[in-house]
C-alpha cells in the first residue's frame, strides 16, 4: 500500500458578525482582500459573498493537514477580527437568512444562480470535501463504486447543519437535505466503470442539460481537475480533529479500494438502493440511525457498523500509517456530533431564557469557539491527533 497517498482538504466558511451572530451578507471587500493576502493560491471565493473557501496544498499526512488547516483557521479569524467579523464552519449556519445574501460577482456563480434560481439562493451551506488521488492505471469509477457504500457512516460522523434558517430542522444534516434540490446531488447514478460514465456526461453535455462534468455534484465523483475521487457529501466539521478523522477515514477507504484485485466488482444496484437509504437514515438521525449493512438482515448501529470497517480496514490502516483514526472516530461517536452539540445546547439556553434568537446566538458562539479551537497533535508521526 502506497503510504504517502496524496490528498487534499477543502472547507467552507461562514464569515460572520460577531455583534448580531448572523452570517454576513456583504463583508468589507478590504476584509477579503485581506483574507485572500494571508491565504494566497489556497483562497477561493464562494458563490454567496459572505462565504470563503480554503483549499489546501497536496498532502502527504495527516499531520501536515493539520498543521495547514489550523494555521489557516487562525490566520483567517485573526484578519477578520478588526472588521467585527468572526470565521465559522458548519454544515449551516444558526442565524443565516438566504433572503439577505448576495451573490459573487463571478460569472460562474452568477450563471448559477440564474439557472437554478431559489435552488441557488437557498445554498447556505458549508461542506468538507477531500481529494484523494487515485492511481492512473485504475478506473476511477470502479474504485469509488468500493467506496461509496460506507459514505453514509462519514456524513452521520460529520453531521453539523441541524438548523436551518432560524429553526431547528429535525435533520442532523440539513445540509444534504438542501443538496436534494439540485440536480447530480447526492447518491451518483449507478455506473459500472468510467466508460459508462464518460457516456452519461457525454450526453448531458451533448443535450445541453451540462456544460461540462463538474456540474456533477455527487457526494463521492470523480474529480475533473485533479486525478482524485472527491468527497462531497460530509458537513463542514468545527472540530478541526473531527475533520481530519473523516478525511482519514475517506483516505483510507480510497487507499483499500485501489488494492483489491476488481474494485468495485460487488456494486450492483441494490447497493445503489441500500445506498440511497443509508445516506437518508445519517442525514436524518446522524450517529444515532440504523443502518443497512449488505449481505445482513439486521440493521447495524453506527459503533457496530464502525467496528465492521476496523475488521475489515484495520491493517490497510496500519499499512497507511492512520490506525489512530478507529479512535478518533470512536471519540465522535462517545461525544457526540456537531449537530448534537449544537441541538442540546440550544434546548438548555431556550428552558432558560425562552429566547430563541438567544438559544441561536448561543450556538453561533459555540461554533465560533470551535472553529477556533487548535487541533491536538502529537509528535508520534504515526499518531497524528490525540484521543481527548
Amino acid at each position: 500500500m502506497e503510504r504517502h497517498l496524496k490528498f487534499g482538504i477543502e472547507e467552507e466558511y461562514f464569515i460572520t458578525d460577531l455583534d448580531s451572530r448572523c452570517m454576513s451578507g456583504k463583508p468589507p471587500a478590504a476584509a477579503i482582500d485581506a483574507c485572500k493576502t494571508v491565504l494566497g493560491d489556497c483562497f477561493a471565493l464562494e458563490m454567496f459573498q459572505g462565504q470563503i473557501e480554503v483549499a489546501s496544498p497536496i498532502f502527504t499526512s495527516l499531520a501536515q493537514a493539520a498543521q495547514y488547516l489550523g494555521s489557516a483557521r487562525q490566520d483567517l479569524r485573526l484578519t477578520l477580527q478588526p472588521y467585527g467579523l468572526g470565521l465559522l464552519t458548519a454544515g449551516s449556519h444558526p442565524l443565516a437568512d438566504w433572503r439577505t445574501q448576495q451573490a459573487t460577482e463571478q460569472s460562474h456563480f452568477l450563471k448559477l444562480f440564474d439557472d437554478y434560481q431559489h435552488v441557488a439562493w437557498r445554498s447556505l451551506l458549508s461542506g468538507l470535501h477531500v481529494h484523494v488521488e487515485v492511481p492512473g492505471h485504475l478506473d476511477r469509477i470502479r474504485v469509488m463504486n468500493e467506496v461509496l457504500p460506507w459514505t453514509p457512516l462519514l456524513l452521520a460522523l460529520s453531521s453539523s447543519s441541524p438548523f436551518w434558517n432560524g429553526a431547528d430542522s429535525g435533520f442532523m444534516s440539513y445540509r444534504q437535505t438542501a443538496c436534494d434540490e439540485w440536480p447530480r446531488m447526492g447518491v451518483p447514478e449507478y455506473f459500472e466503470d468510467l466508460a459508462a460514465y464518460d457516456a452519461y456526461v457525454a450526453l448531458l453535455i451533448r443535450t445541453g442539460a451540462i456544460h461540462q462534468a463538474s456540474e456533477c455534484w455527487w457526494g463521492v465523483r470523480p474529480a475533473t481537475r485533479f486525478p482524485t475521487l472527491e468527497l462531497r457529501m460530509t458537513d463542514a466539521c468545527p472540530r478541526l480533529e473531527d475533520a481530519l478523522c473523516i478525511a482519514s477515514l475517506f483516505r483510507l477507504l480510497v487507499a483499500w479500494a485501489i488494492d483489491q484485485p476488481r474494485p468495485g466488482s460487488t456494486w450492483s444496484r441494490e447497493s445503489r438502493w441500500i445506498l440511497q437509504d443509508n445516506r437518508w437514515r445519517a442525514k436524518r438521525f446522524g450517529i444515532h440511525a440504523s443502518f443497512i449493512v449488505e449481505g445482513y438482515d439486521r440493521p447495524f448501529s453506527a459503533e457496530q457498523w464502525l467496528f465492521m470497517a476496523e475488521q475489515i480496514f484495520g491493517d490497510a490502516a496500519q499499512a497507511l500509517g492512520v490506525e489512530e483514526v478507529f479512535p478518533q472516530a470512536r471519540r465522535i461517536l462517545r461525544d457526540g456530533t456537531s449537530a448534537e452539540r449544537q441541538r442540546n445546547l440550544y434546548q438548555q439556553v431556550l428552558r432558560d431564557t425562552g429566547d430563541v434568537q438567544a438559544a441561536l446566538a448561543g450556538v453561533v458562539d459555540q461554533l465560533l469557539m470551535e472553529t477556533a479551537e487548535q487541533p491536538c497533535i502529537s509528535n508520534d508521526p504515526k499518531r497524528a491527533m490525540c484521543e481527548s
